[in-house]
């Protein structure tokens, strides 16, 4: 996997946790998915829940407790 400029992600005052965890919720998701249409995918669901969190096609919502840290 190659290094991702991760600042226009984390330019949204997103932490690193958040990040983390949601990429590791989509790429279960993505993984699930796979199993369930058998469909074997050559690049690893880490790899693409990344890529779709990078386009911007999901937004990464935190709570209001761990926001402002």
């Amino acid at each position: 996997m190659l290094n991702q400029d991760l600042s226009k992600v984390l330019a949204g005052h997103i932490s690193r946790y958040s990040l983390v965890t949601a990429t590791a919720k989509l790429a279960r998701s993505i993984s699930d998915k796979n199993l369930e249409d058998n469909v074997i995918s050559t690049e690893k669901p880490v790899s693409l829940a990344l890529n779709e969190l990078l386009a911007d096609n999901y937004k990464i919502v935190e709570p209001d407790e761990i926001a402002n840290i």
